[in-house]
């Protein structure tokens, strides 16, 4: 399954999910989650075409509207499975601007 994701500009796209990515995976807000277990390829672009993320997860997590935890929004969280590199490192850099330096 191949579940897209279009936005303006990078910084649109750092809005929306610096909070709900680390390098292990991220959490996606949608209304329609996929089923736990199953294996989807994401990706992350902006309207002019150039991919930001893309490749391969598997939904760990699926809480759809009426299931969600107190204080979550509905969605799912997806394990990176197979990344390319320039999205790794992308994810990366995302993860390392968010994550305070030891001893703050």
């Amino acid at each position: 399954m191949l579940v897209q994701y279009r936005f303006q500009t990078v910084g649109d796209f750092l809005a929306e999910y610096s909070s709900n990515i680390s390098l292990g995976g991220m959490y996606i807000v949608t209304d329609k989650p996929r089923a736990e277990g199953e294996m989807i390829y994401l990706q992350f672009g902006l309207r002019d075409g150039s991919h930001l993320i893309e490749g391969l997860g598997r939904v760990v997590r699926s809480n759809p509207p009426g299931r969600v935890p107190p204080g979550g929004e509905p969605g799912m969280g997806i394990e990176f499975v197979n990344f390319d590199d320039e999205s790794m490192r992308l994810i990366e850099e995302i993860v390392s601007r968010r994550t305070p330096p030891r001893g703050s």
